[in-house]
């Protein structure tokens, strides 16, 4: 609706991973070339977390743009699955034919090494990508474990990558999966945007979108931080929001009350009330007004206190 307003040829703000607007902050470039090194390692387990909204799922899309067509790739978006229905959708993803109705944990097992034997000796590597793997239940990482088992004198013949919330890196402390901990090759924890990298995140996916002036003011962005903590998936829903509502206004600049009226509609009333920050004036200025009644009460109290005496 707005995106020919302020020129642009498609929306800067979507929430979904596209990797054409992926903003390689210093943390993200760095989260990618951990999954790059894991991947170029001898195999095992790979491991991505981070906070809800930091942008792993693009990070791991940015890595699937770059392999080729020698990567035979298992995606899972869903893993509260058993151990049987994991093994089955793996291989629906790899396309290995098996009935239903003989489905059991060593005949899918049997089939997906088979696979990955058949993958190796045509020179191909075969990869799993598992997201919001916090889900997994213990014995289905176990499960996962002994699939990766198979291996050469130099790799292992399935490569792992969990990508999950805080909460997996606690998961995967447990002594009973102390095995699966031990075959991570690679890990990193994605963190938030700094305030500097907000203004450059926004100013990129502007760019991407075909807009290279300034369209955020600098109060609009440094509420935008504040707001959102440095999250990018709550920056794209306040940013998309605040241009709707600069375009409802003919507005070509957004302003911080724009961002804030954006912030409401979206943003529970907890996350705004803490997130809103009082100006530099506030407290001194209380100090100051504390000190004058304090005063003011003094001089009425001690002429009193005299006649009393």
């Amino acid at each position: 609706m707005y995106t020919g307003f302020f020129g642009l040829s498609s929306a800067p703000f979507s929430i979904a991973p596209n990797p054409d607007f992926m903003y390689l902050s210093p943390r993200h470039a760095e989260a990618l070339a951990h999954l790059r090194f894991g991947l170029g390692e001898a195999g095992g387990f790979v491991l991505l977390t981070g906070e809800v909204g930091t942008g792993k799922t693009t990070v791991s899309r940015c890595l699937l743009q770059e392999l080729d067509d020698k990567a035979e790739v298992a995606f899972i978006l869903n893993p509260t699955l058993s151990e049987l229905e994991l093994l089955a959708a793996i291989c629906d993803e790899l396309k290995i034919r098996y009935k239903k109705a003989d489905a059991s944990l060593k005949l899918l097992g049997d089939k997906i090494k088979a696979r990955l034997l058949k993958n190796h000796e045509a020179g191909k590597h075969t990869l799993l990508i598992i997201d919001e793997a916090q889900h997994l239940q213990p014995a289905v990482l176990e499960q996962l474990r002994l699939l990766t088992n198979l291996e050469t004198n130099t790799r292992k013949l399935l490569q792992v990558i969990l990508i999950g919330q805080p909460e997996l890196q606690q998961l995967l402390k447990r002594n009973d999966l102390r095995q699966l901990a031990q075959r991570i090759t690679a890990r990193y924890h994605l963190l938030p945007l700094t305030p500097d990298e907000v203004r450059h995140y926004l100013k990129f996916r502007l760019q991407v979108a075909g807009c290279s002036r300034p369209v955020f003011s600098e109060a609009a962005i440094k509420r935008l931080y504040q707001l959102s903590g440095g999250i990018p998936r709550l920056l794209n829903l306040m940013a998309d929001r605040a241009l709707l509502g600069a375009y409802s206004q003919q507005q070509a600049m957004v302003s911080d009350k724009l961002v804030r009226q954006a912030a409401g509609e979206i943003l529970p009333l907890s996350q705004q009330s803490k997130a809103v920050a009082l100006p530099r004036w506030f407290w001194p200025v209380v100090g100051l007004c504390a000190i004058v009644l304090g005063f003011g009460l003094a001089m009425l109290v001690l002429p009193w206190l005299a006649t009393q005496s």
